[in-house]
Protein backbone atom coordinates (compact mmCIF):
# COMPACT_ATOMS: atom_id res chain seq x y z
CA UNK A 1 0.00 0.00 0.00
CA UNK A 2 0.77 3.52 -0.59
CA UNK A 3 2.79 5.37 2.91
CA UNK A 4 0.25 6.12 5.52
CA UNK A 5 0.14 9.56 5.17
CA UNK A 6 -0.16 9.14 1.09
CA UNK A 7 -2.40 8.00 -0.83
CA UNK A 8 -2.17 6.16 -4.08
CA UNK A 9 -4.67 7.15 -6.93
CA UNK A 10 -5.32 5.55 -10.04
CA UNK A 11 -6.33 7.94 -13.06
CA UNK A 12 -9.25 6.06 -15.38
CA UNK A 13 -9.96 8.34 -18.50
CA UNK A 14 -7.35 10.47 -19.76
CA UNK A 15 -9.08 13.42 -21.81
CA UNK A 16 -10.34 15.77 -19.11
CA UNK A 17 -8.70 13.00 -16.69
CA UNK A 18 -5.03 13.71 -18.84
CA UNK A 19 -5.97 17.71 -18.46
CA UNK A 20 -7.12 18.13 -14.55
CA UNK A 21 -7.22 15.07 -12.73
CA UNK A 22 -3.58 13.75 -13.10
CA UNK A 23 -2.01 17.44 -12.47
CA UNK A 24 -4.72 17.50 -9.91
CA UNK A 25 -3.55 14.81 -7.74
CA UNK A 26 0.19 15.32 -8.39
CA UNK A 27 -0.22 19.45 -7.20
CA UNK A 28 -1.81 17.80 -3.96
CA UNK A 29 0.40 16.91 -1.28
CA UNK A 30 -1.91 14.00 0.30
CA UNK A 31 -2.15 12.10 -3.41
CA UNK A 32 0.51 10.42 -5.98
CA UNK A 33 -0.90 9.26 -9.14
CA UNK A 34 0.41 5.86 -9.11
CA UNK A 35 -1.45 4.42 -12.21
CA UNK A 36 -3.01 5.67 -15.56
CA UNK A 37 -5.59 3.12 -17.65
CA UNK A 38 -6.63 3.55 -21.19
CA UNK A 39 -7.87 1.48 -23.35
CA UNK A 40 -5.25 1.66 -25.88
CA UNK A 41 -1.77 0.75 -24.38
CA UNK A 42 0.20 2.19 -26.17
CA UNK A 43 -1.54 6.19 -25.35
CA UNK A 44 -1.80 4.33 -21.60
CA UNK A 45 2.28 4.31 -21.81
CA UNK A 46 2.90 7.37 -23.54
CA UNK A 47 0.93 9.30 -21.00
CA UNK A 48 2.50 7.77 -17.60
CA UNK A 49 5.77 8.34 -19.02
CA UNK A 50 4.74 11.58 -19.68
CA UNK A 51 3.58 12.33 -15.94
CA UNK A 52 6.09 9.83 -14.26
CA UNK A 53 3.46 7.63 -13.82
CA UNK A 54 4.74 3.96 -12.81
CA UNK A 55 1.68 1.97 -13.85
CA UNK A 56 -0.03 1.97 -17.24
CA UNK A 57 -2.68 -0.56 -18.48
CA UNK A 58 -5.72 -1.15 -20.19
CA UNK A 59 -7.12 -3.92 -18.31
CA UNK A 60 -8.83 -2.11 -15.59
CA UNK A 61 -9.01 -5.34 -13.15
CA UNK A 62 -5.09 -5.03 -13.39
CA UNK A 63 -4.97 -1.95 -11.77
CA UNK A 64 -7.38 -2.96 -9.35
CA UNK A 65 -5.19 -4.92 -8.36
CA UNK A 66 -2.37 -3.08 -6.89
CA UNK A 67 -1.32 -2.88 -3.62
CA UNK A 68 -0.37 0.70 -4.29
CA UNK A 69 -4.03 1.67 -5.46
CA UNK A 70 -5.91 3.05 -2.70
CA UNK A 71 -8.38 5.13 -4.79
CA UNK A 72 -9.05 5.71 -8.02
CA UNK A 73 -10.84 8.67 -10.35
CA UNK A 74 -13.14 7.91 -13.05
CA UNK A 75 -13.49 10.50 -16.06
CA UNK A 76 -14.57 8.68 -18.75
CA UNK A 77 -17.34 9.07 -21.04
CA UNK A 78 -20.95 8.49 -19.01
CA UNK A 79 -21.86 5.01 -21.01
CA UNK A 80 -18.57 3.68 -18.80
CA UNK A 81 -18.92 4.85 -15.24
CA UNK A 82 -21.23 2.31 -14.43
CA UNK A 83 -19.68 -0.80 -15.05
CA UNK A 84 -16.21 0.78 -14.14
CA UNK A 85 -17.18 2.48 -10.91
CA UNK A 86 -18.95 -1.25 -9.82
CA UNK A 87 -15.83 -3.00 -9.95
CA UNK A 88 -13.82 -0.47 -8.32
CA UNK A 89 -16.14 -0.27 -5.54
CA UNK A 90 -16.14 -4.09 -5.54
CA UNK A 91 -12.45 -4.14 -5.22
CA UNK A 92 -12.76 -1.80 -2.03
CA UNK A 93 -11.03 0.97 -3.60
CA UNK A 94 -12.25 4.92 -2.71
CA UNK A 95 -13.72 6.50 -5.85
CA UNK A 96 -13.90 10.07 -7.42
CA UNK A 97 -16.49 9.90 -9.72
CA UNK A 98 -17.09 12.73 -12.40
CA UNK A 99 -20.27 13.99 -13.64
CA UNK A 100 -23.07 12.98 -15.20
CA UNK A 101 -22.47 9.75 -12.66
CA UNK A 102 -23.91 7.43 -15.06
CA UNK A 103 -26.41 6.65 -17.63
CA UNK A 104 -29.42 7.25 -14.99
CA UNK A 105 -29.81 7.39 -11.49
CA UNK A 106 -30.89 3.88 -10.67
CA UNK A 107 -27.37 3.32 -11.54
CA UNK A 108 -25.92 5.94 -9.56
CA UNK A 109 -28.33 4.84 -6.29
CA UNK A 110 -26.80 1.15 -6.86
CA UNK A 111 -23.33 2.61 -6.59
CA UNK A 112 -23.85 4.44 -4.11
CA UNK A 113 -25.54 1.80 -1.93
CA UNK A 114 -22.62 -0.63 -2.94
CA UNK A 115 -19.74 2.17 -1.76
CA UNK A 116 -21.42 1.73 1.97
CA UNK A 117 -21.62 -1.84 2.09
CA UNK A 118 -17.76 -2.19 1.02
CA UNK A 119 -16.67 0.04 3.93
CA UNK A 120 -15.28 2.77 1.41
CA UNK A 121 -15.77 6.57 0.34
CA UNK A 122 -17.36 7.61 -3.03
CA UNK A 123 -17.15 11.71 -3.92
CA UNK A 124 -18.62 13.17 -6.73
CA UNK A 125 -16.75 16.18 -8.85
CA UNK A 126 -19.24 19.07 -8.64
CA UNK A 127 -16.28 22.16 -8.73
CA UNK A 128 -18.42 24.84 -8.29
CA UNK A 129 -18.97 24.05 -4.77
CA UNK A 130 -15.45 25.31 -4.38
CA UNK A 131 -15.16 28.63 -6.64
CA UNK A 132 -14.41 31.67 -4.52
CA UNK A 133 -16.90 33.61 -5.70
CA UNK A 134 -19.39 30.95 -5.49
CA UNK A 135 -18.39 30.53 -1.85
CA UNK A 136 -19.27 34.22 -1.28
CA UNK A 137 -22.61 33.81 -2.86
CA UNK A 138 -23.36 30.91 -0.71
CA UNK A 139 -22.40 33.01 2.43
CA UNK A 140 -24.79 35.67 1.41
CA UNK A 141 -28.10 33.42 0.75
CA UNK A 142 -26.67 32.15 4.23
CA UNK A 143 -27.05 35.58 5.40
CA UNK A 144 -30.44 35.67 4.25
CA UNK A 145 -29.20 38.87 1.71
CA UNK A 146 -32.19 38.47 -0.61
CA UNK A 147 -34.69 37.72 1.63
CA UNK A 148 -38.14 35.73 0.25
CA UNK A 149 -36.57 34.60 -2.81
CA UNK A 150 -38.98 35.73 -5.84
CA UNK A 151 -37.14 34.45 -8.78
CA UNK A 152 -34.04 32.28 -9.67
CA UNK A 153 -32.76 32.84 -13.20
CA UNK A 154 -29.52 31.17 -14.50
CA UNK A 155 -28.39 31.41 -17.90
CA UNK A 156 -25.38 29.86 -19.26
CA UNK A 157 -24.92 30.03 -22.89
CA UNK A 158 -21.08 29.40 -23.97
CA UNK A 159 -20.05 28.73 -27.59
CA UNK A 160 -17.76 25.26 -26.84
CA UNK A 161 -19.56 23.14 -29.56
CA UNK A 162 -21.38 25.93 -32.06
CA UNK A 163 -19.09 25.18 -35.04
CA UNK A 164 -20.61 22.61 -36.62
CA UNK A 165 -17.10 21.45 -37.98
CA UNK A 166 -16.52 20.18 -34.47
CA UNK A 167 -15.89 16.47 -34.06
CA UNK A 168 -18.22 13.89 -33.95
CA UNK A 169 -17.51 11.52 -30.79
CA UNK A 170 -19.21 10.50 -27.59
CA UNK A 171 -20.88 13.53 -26.93
CA UNK A 172 -23.02 13.56 -29.77
CA UNK A 173 -24.97 10.58 -29.12
CA UNK A 174 -27.57 10.28 -26.39
CA UNK A 175 -26.98 6.27 -26.16
CA UNK A 176 -23.57 7.27 -24.55
CA UNK A 177 -24.09 9.59 -22.41
CA UNK A 178 -23.52 12.89 -24.63
CA UNK A 179 -25.13 15.99 -24.85
CA UNK A 180 -25.06 19.73 -22.55
CA UNK A 181 -27.95 17.95 -20.17
CA UNK A 182 -25.28 15.68 -18.39
CA UNK A 183 -22.46 17.98 -19.36
CA UNK A 184 -23.55 21.23 -18.04
CA UNK A 185 -27.00 20.75 -16.45
CA UNK A 186 -25.72 18.17 -14.08
CA UNK A 187 -23.24 20.98 -12.80
CA UNK A 188 -26.50 23.27 -12.31
CA UNK A 189 -28.76 20.81 -10.94
CA UNK A 190 -26.13 20.05 -8.19
CA UNK A 191 -25.50 24.01 -7.12
CA UNK A 192 -28.85 24.36 -7.29
CA UNK A 193 -29.88 21.87 -4.72
CA UNK A 194 -26.74 23.70 -2.74
CA UNK A 195 -27.58 27.16 -2.63
CA UNK A 196 -31.50 26.91 -2.97
CA UNK A 197 -32.89 23.63 -1.90
CA UNK A 198 -34.19 20.63 -3.43
CA UNK A 199 -36.85 21.15 -6.21
CA UNK A 200 -40.63 20.19 -6.17
CA UNK A 201 -41.71 19.99 -9.95
CA UNK A 202 -40.03 21.01 -13.36
CA UNK A 203 -40.77 21.22 -16.97
CA UNK A 204 -38.17 20.30 -19.71
CA UNK A 205 -37.40 21.17 -23.33
CA UNK A 206 -34.41 19.57 -25.19
CA UNK A 207 -33.05 20.55 -28.78
CA UNK A 208 -29.84 19.20 -31.09
CA UNK A 209 -29.67 22.42 -33.13
CA UNK A 210 -26.75 20.94 -34.73
CA UNK A 211 -28.14 17.19 -36.29
CA UNK A 212 -24.71 15.95 -37.75
CA UNK A 213 -21.11 16.28 -37.59
CA UNK A 214 -18.01 14.80 -39.47
CA UNK A 215 -15.99 12.04 -37.79
CA UNK A 216 -12.67 13.13 -38.48
CA UNK A 217 -11.88 9.77 -37.17
CA UNK A 218 -13.17 7.92 -39.86
CA UNK A 219 -12.60 10.37 -42.41
CA UNK A 220 -14.82 13.15 -41.99
CA UNK A 221 -17.71 11.35 -42.35
CA UNK A 222 -21.04 13.29 -42.00
CA UNK A 223 -22.38 11.35 -38.95
CA UNK A 224 -26.27 12.27 -37.18
CA UNK A 225 -26.16 13.88 -33.96
CA UNK A 226 -28.74 13.02 -31.59
CA UNK A 227 -27.59 14.64 -27.84
CA UNK A 228 -29.32 17.52 -26.80
CA UNK A 229 -27.11 20.84 -27.35
CA UNK A 230 -29.57 23.37 -25.93
CA UNK A 231 -31.99 22.81 -22.53
CA UNK A 232 -34.21 25.16 -20.84
CA UNK A 233 -35.98 23.96 -18.13
CA UNK A 234 -38.27 25.57 -15.36
CA UNK A 235 -38.39 23.89 -12.17
CA UNK A 236 -40.70 24.90 -8.63
CA UNK A 237 -38.40 24.69 -5.63
CA UNK A 238 -40.14 23.27 -2.28
CA UNK A 239 -40.18 26.67 -0.79
CA UNK A 240 -42.48 27.73 -4.09
CA UNK A 241 -39.21 30.44 -5.84
CA UNK A 242 -39.61 29.89 -9.50
CA UNK A 243 -36.04 29.00 -11.62
CA UNK A 244 -35.72 29.69 -15.11
CA UNK A 245 -32.36 27.12 -16.26
CA UNK A 246 -30.99 28.54 -19.85
CA UNK A 247 -28.30 26.18 -21.15
CA UNK A 248 -26.66 25.85 -24.81
CA UNK A 249 -23.41 25.04 -25.75
CA UNK A 250 -24.19 26.49 -29.52
CA UNK A 251 -24.73 29.77 -28.77
CA UNK A 252 -21.89 32.22 -30.76
CA UNK A 253 -20.92 35.51 -28.51
CA UNK A 254 -22.97 33.48 -25.32
CA UNK A 255 -23.36 35.86 -22.76
CA UNK A 256 -21.38 33.44 -20.48
CA UNK A 257 -22.97 31.87 -16.99
CA UNK A 258 -24.70 33.71 -14.78
CA UNK A 259 -26.68 33.31 -11.74
CA UNK A 260 -29.81 35.61 -10.71
CA UNK A 261 -31.26 35.54 -7.49
CA UNK A 262 -33.88 38.07 -7.17
CA UNK A 263 -35.39 38.58 -3.78
CA UNK A 264 -38.06 41.05 -1.60
CA UNK A 265 -34.58 42.35 0.42
CA UNK A 266 -32.34 42.40 -2.42
CA UNK A 267 -31.03 41.25 -5.67
CA UNK A 268 -27.58 39.32 -6.05
CA UNK A 269 -26.42 38.53 -9.60
CA UNK A 270 -23.16 35.85 -9.58
CA UNK A 271 -21.70 35.65 -13.45
CA UNK A 272 -18.68 35.11 -16.02
CA UNK A 273 -18.44 35.89 -19.54
CA UNK A 274 -15.58 34.15 -20.06
CA UNK A 275 -16.61 31.68 -22.89
CA UNK A 276 -12.77 30.14 -23.25
CA UNK A 277 -13.13 28.56 -19.23
CA UNK A 278 -15.58 27.95 -17.58
CA UNK A 279 -14.28 28.44 -14.01
CA UNK A 280 -12.04 31.69 -14.33
CA UNK A 281 -13.78 35.28 -14.43
CA UNK A 282 -16.40 34.90 -11.81
CA UNK A 283 -17.83 38.04 -9.80
CA UNK A 284 -20.81 38.26 -7.44
CA UNK A 285 -22.50 42.19 -7.34
CA UNK A 286 -25.16 42.71 -5.04
CA UNK A 287 -27.75 45.40 -4.64
CA UNK A 288 -30.36 45.90 -1.54
CA UNK A 289 -33.99 46.91 -2.49
CA UNK A 290 -34.36 49.70 -4.64
CA UNK A 291 -30.25 49.89 -4.99
CA UNK A 292 -28.07 49.73 -8.28
CA UNK A 293 -25.57 46.55 -8.44
CA UNK A 294 -22.30 46.84 -6.95
CA UNK A 295 -19.66 44.19 -7.08
CA UNK A 296 -18.21 42.60 -3.65
CA UNK A 297 -14.72 41.69 -3.39
CA UNK A 298 -14.04 38.11 -2.65
CA UNK A 299 -12.53 37.60 1.36
CA UNK A 300 -9.03 36.24 1.01
CA UNK A 301 -10.12 33.36 3.30
CA UNK A 302 -12.06 32.12 0.19
CA UNK A 303 -8.89 32.21 -2.35
CA UNK A 304 -7.31 29.52 -3.89
CA UNK A 305 -4.03 28.72 -2.62
CA UNK A 306 -2.51 28.68 -5.99
CA UNK A 307 -3.86 29.33 -8.96
CA UNK A 308 -3.15 27.74 -12.49
CA UNK A 309 -3.96 28.99 -16.46
CA UNK A 310 -6.67 26.27 -16.73
CA UNK A 311 -9.40 27.54 -14.02
CA UNK A 312 -10.76 24.40 -13.67
CA UNK A 313 -7.57 22.80 -11.96
CA UNK A 314 -7.29 25.21 -8.39
CA UNK A 315 -11.40 23.93 -7.52
CA UNK A 316 -10.45 19.90 -8.65
CA UNK A 317 -7.80 20.27 -6.16
CA UNK A 318 -10.09 21.41 -3.59
CA UNK A 319 -12.56 18.25 -4.42
CA UNK A 320 -9.47 16.19 -4.08
CA UNK A 321 -8.92 17.74 -0.43
CA UNK A 322 -12.83 16.42 -0.03
CA UNK A 323 -11.70 13.03 -1.23
CA UNK A 324 -8.65 12.71 1.19
CA UNK A 325 -10.74 14.38 4.58
CA UNK A 326 -13.42 11.75 3.30
CA UNK A 327 -10.80 8.81 3.16
CA UNK A 328 -9.09 10.25 6.45
CA UNK A 329 -12.66 10.19 8.57
CA UNK A 330 -13.75 7.16 6.84
CA UNK A 331 -16.77 8.55 5.61
CA UNK A 332 -18.01 10.49 2.31
CA UNK A 333 -18.34 13.74 2.60
CA UNK A 334 -20.48 16.11 0.74
CA UNK A 335 -20.27 16.29 -2.45
CA UNK A 336 -21.03 12.55 -1.93
CA UNK A 337 -22.60 9.82 -4.46
CA UNK A 338 -25.99 11.15 -2.55
CA UNK A 339 -25.59 14.51 -4.35
CA UNK A 340 -24.81 12.70 -7.63
CA UNK A 341 -28.10 10.65 -7.27
CA UNK A 342 -29.66 13.71 -7.34
CA UNK A 343 -28.44 15.85 -10.16
CA UNK A 344 -28.70 12.71 -12.06
CA UNK A 345 -32.36 12.00 -10.88
CA UNK A 346 -33.22 15.83 -11.81
CA UNK A 347 -31.69 14.92 -15.60
CA UNK A 348 -33.75 11.62 -15.50
CA UNK A 349 -36.90 13.44 -14.73
CA UNK A 350 -35.99 16.46 -17.45
CA UNK A 351 -36.05 13.89 -20.15
CA UNK A 352 -39.31 12.38 -19.18
CA UNK A 353 -41.21 16.07 -18.65
CA UNK A 354 -39.56 16.38 -22.15
CA UNK A 355 -40.69 12.96 -23.67
CA UNK A 356 -44.39 13.70 -22.07
CA UNK A 357 -44.53 17.21 -22.74
CA UNK A 358 -46.01 18.07 -19.05
CA UNK A 359 -44.31 18.73 -15.76
CA UNK A 360 -43.16 16.16 -13.60
CA UNK A 361 -42.97 15.51 -9.58
CA UNK A 362 -39.46 15.22 -8.39
CA UNK A 363 -39.35 12.48 -5.63
CA UNK A 364 -37.56 12.97 -2.26
CA UNK A 365 -33.91 12.18 -2.36
CA UNK A 366 -34.46 10.65 1.01
CA UNK A 367 -37.17 8.71 -0.18
CA UNK A 368 -35.53 7.41 -3.32
CA UNK A 369 -32.48 6.28 -2.28
CA UNK A 370 -34.66 3.98 0.03
CA UNK A 371 -35.91 2.04 -3.11
CA UNK A 372 -34.57 -1.32 -4.06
Amino acid sequence: MAPTNQIGVAVVGTGFGQKIHIPGFQNHPRTEVVAVHNRDINKAKEIADANKIYYAYSDLDKILSLPEVDAVSISTPPFLHYDMAKKVLEARKHLLLEKPMAMNAGQVRELYHLAAQQGVVAIADFEFRYVPAWQLLAEHLKDDYVGKKRLIKIDWLVTSRANPKRDWNWYSQAEAGGGALGAVASHAFDYISWLFGSVSRLSGYLNCAIPERPDHNDGGIIKPVDADDTCLIMMELEDGTPVQLSISSVTYAGRGHWVEIYGEKGTLVLGSSNLKDYVHGFELFAAPAGKSLKKVSVPKKYDFDRVFTDGRLAPFIRVVDRLVASIDSKKSLIPSLKEGVYSQLLMDMTRKSYQNNSWVNIPNINEYLKCP
